[in-house]
């Protein structure tokens, strides 16, 4: 059995479950035996794959290791701490050691270290900055003293950074007295390793002899420490707060305006920059901030993809849900969504291979790893003290040492972009963590919108009419109320206070959903804390006396007036023309056009008519745009998982009786007819064992095909079951025949 086998044997039952746990890989299929485990554990994927989560510390110890040859004989630990540095102590080093123990990368006790030999092909072809040995270096400081200044400066050059160069003067051997430049009088001497005609490398022994007591390069024994700032939580929760009902207003503006004018979907896919940079003007938001909120309105399956002849993207029907939903609903909604999303938004903007422009929705965000990163910024930011945050630079500094090989420029757009896309979230603000955001990642959407509610201010009952017909809103209103304030003025300016404006246009439009004059007096006359003005009055009293003096019925439609002076007035008006106007009565007109237009139409030419139902009520005419079904919203795949916790002592109990199995010694067995034991000389074997109390060895294959071995003393036979004391568990076992593959007694 190899040696990792056998120490893997040694271990207790606790360091193989906790090795399944960190590991899952190995424990799918679930392995036979020990030496089956010991084979997963050293393949290269595997190695690979347990690498990426260790820190920059475990890795440089991982080449130290290295280094030292420890996949080829034992090694001390107190040699990894001197070619780690002579500033990294031998506790550390067995501290980190006993981390790659756990997760067999490393084996056996301090004095007698062994390496994984495939953690050697899972790391940088230098490892520690170094390049490969030279044969015949035997002396490297006096080699390194008896260099000129030039050569001397060139090797310090490659012993501080990588060690390999490029040049052409490696492209010809020439003898020493001919060299002409430092390349070609190191390449003589035998100090520069020549790789190919244009690439010369340092020899290990000399970078060693530069380096002194730091033989490696790049180490950090400890995480960096951020410089914190202390905002506190209530600041951060409030500031939260008002960031996400920011967002809640441009996620709704943006749904009434994709609902009026839905966007073409492009051939690739996505949306066109034009339509975005148009619908941000609109909207009056950032570029940026408009492209985050079309992912999240996808993802969130409020817009979707009409998927007609000529696409559009569409508001869906569950869009009207949410917009009826309280705030914090909304938010949670948003806010779960973009915690799976498992696309870059922050890619917006960038280029791609093809140095075409990367937009909203387009394929080239999808990044499936994106949510597992989003949570790794996020639960950072939880390990920090309550009401306090950290600085992008210093977020991407702790977790770049964390897990250096999620790394490159995905991992620094990744965890700058959650920053950014968090604090227009109101997840995060001022660079520490909300109470919401906690909440969120531990518990979920509904815990996170309860909190949120408890941090949103109260919604006022009141608005502040001013005498230029504006009116304030000093923060967030009621829902009936802002939905009243919609409806009868303008939105000006949002904010923390909201700016509306009352205008004709405005009041009509009020007028048109079924308001009355009086209605509309009550309203702010009961909501405003501020005296009404007399213009507003006049306002209100002249629009509700000029409006649905006109009746506009379906003929296909009909205008009808008790004043015949009106109608006349339409009549002659040059603007009416086109409608097509007849007079049928001297109270009523009638036009070929549909209602909706020549409602319109008469609007546009200066009348005030409203739409008139065959009951003789005010219709609304205002369109509720299109709408689509949305499509179930995509989400991140899950992290990579193994067995359920539950099973992994089952998994170990397994092993341990595949390894007493495998050990003893089988005596007669049942001779296989067509690949499998025969049923009759099966049951004659089993039933003499049970009589004679012996032992009997089983392969044995359970109803996922995972093929087993066992050591079991039969109890009884009979119903296709054998019951028997697995003795590799010490448990009675259930082994239905026809599972049974092959059969032995156990010699004693």
């Amino acid at each position: 059995m190899p040696p990792l086998a056998e120490w893997l044997r040694e271990r207790s039952d606790d360091d193989l479950v906790a090795l399944l746990r960190a590991r899952p890989d190995l424990a799918t299929p679930p392995p036979s035996d020990t030496s089956v485990l010991a084979t997963r554990a050293g393949v290269r994927s595997s190695v690979a794959r347990a690498c990426e989560d260790l820190d920059s510390f475990a890795l440089s110890t991982l080449e130290a290791l290295v280094l030292l040859d420890a996949d080829r004989e034992p090694v001390d630990s107190a040699a990894v701490a001197g070619m780690l540095g002579a500033s990294i102590t031998p506790q550390r080093v067995r501290r980190t050691v006993r981390e790659l123990r756990a997760l067999v990368l490393v084996w056996g006790e301090d004095d007698a270290l062994n390496l994984v030999p495939a953690v050697r092909e899972a790391l940088p072809t230098f490892p520690g900055g170094l390049g490969r040995p030279a044969d015949d270096l035997d002396d490297p400081a006096a080699a390194l003293a008896g260099l000129d200044e030039e050569e001397r400066e060139l090797v310090g050059k490659l012993a501080r950074g990588a060690p390999v160069g490029r040049t052409k003067d490696a492209a010809n051997r020439v003898p020493l007295e001919r060299a002409a430049n430092p390349v070609q009088r190191l390449l003589a001497k035998g100090l520069l390793l020549r790789r190919d005609a244009e690439t010369v490398e340092l020899p290990r022994q000399l970078a060693l002899a530069v380096r002194g007591d730091e033989p490696m390069t790049g180490v950090v024994a400890e995480e960096p420490v951020p410089e914190l700032t202390e905002p506190g939580q209530d600041a951060v929760d409030a500031t939260a707060a008002g960031a996400a009902l920011e967002l809640l207003r441009h996620l709704e503006s943006l749904l009434h305006a994709w609902s009026d004018d839905p966007p073409d979907v492009l051939r690739s896919g996505g949306i066109g920059v034009r339509e975005l940079r148009r619908t941000a003007k609109a909207l009056e938001v950032e570029e940026q901030v408009l492209a985050l909120l079309v992912e999240l309105a996808v993802a969130a399956n409020l817009i979707a993809n009409s998927e007609e002849s000529d696409p559009r993207w569409v508001p869906t029907y569950q869009s009207d849900t949410w917009s009826a939903s309280m705030p914090e609903q909304q938010w949670a909604v948003l806010a779960q969504a973009w915690i799976d999303l498992p696309r870059l938004p922050g890619l917006i903007g960038a280029r791609d291979e093809k140095d075409r422009l990367i937009g909203p929705l387009s394929e080239e965000l999808r990044r499936p790893t994106a949510g597992r990163e989003r949570r790794r910024v996020l639960s950072y930011l939880d390990e920090l003290p309550t009401g306090h945050g950290a600085a992008p630079d210093d977020v991407l500094a702790v977790l770049s040492w964390r897990a250096p090989r999620r790394g490159g420029r995905a991992r620094d757009v990744a965890v700058r972009s959650t920053l950014s896309e968090a604090t227009v979230l109101g997840v995060v603000a001022h660079g520490a963590l909300t109470t919401a955001g906690r909440v969120l990642l531990a518990d979920g959407p509904t815990g996170a919108a309860r909190q949120l509610a408890s941090a949103l201010p109260e919604p006022l009952d009141h608005v502040l009419v001013q005498a230029d017909l504006t009116v304030v809103a000093p923060g967030r209103l009621e829902p009936d109320l802002a939905a009243e304030m919609k409806l009868v003025a303008d939105v000006e300016s949002a904010g923390s206070a909201t700016v509306y404006r009352v205008s004709e246009a405005s009041v009509r439009r009020a007028l048109d959903a079924g308001y009355g004059a009086e209605d509309l007096h009550a309203l702010f006359r009961t909501r405003s804390r501020t005296p009404i003005p007399q213009s507003l009055t006049y306002l209100l009293d002249d629009v509700a006396r000029r409006h649905g003096k006109l009746r506009a019925g379906t003929a296909a439609a009909f205008l009808r007036c008790d004043d015949p002076v009106v109608l006349a007035e339409v009549l002659g008006n040059p603007a009416t023309a086109e409608l097509q106007l007849r007079q049928i009565a001297p109270t009523v007109l009638i036009s070929p056009l549909p209602l909706s237009d020549l409602v319109e139409a008469l609007r546009g030419a200066g009348f005030a008519p409203v739409a008139e139902g065959p009951d003789g009520s005010v219709l609304d005419l205002r369109a509720a745009g299109p709408r689509v079904r949305g499509k179930a919203r995509a989400t991140a795949p899950p992290a990579r998982t193994g067995p359920p916790e539950e099973q992994l002592g089952e998994l170990v109990a397994h092993l341990r009786s595949g390894d007493r199995a495998r050990g003893v010694r089988r005596g007669s067995a049942v001779v296989p007819e067509h690949g499998r034991p025969s049923a009759e000389a099966t049951l004659q074997l089993l039933r003499d064992a049970a009589r004679e109390r012996r032992d009997v060895w089983l392969g044995f294959v359970d109803s996922n095909g995972t093929r087993s071995q066992h050591v079991v003393r039969p109890v009884s036979v009979g119903g296709g079951v054998l019951q028997g004391l697995d003795t590799g568990r010490d448990e009675l076992g259930h082994f239905p025949l026809h599972r049974i593959m092959s059969v032995a007694l156990v010699e004693d």
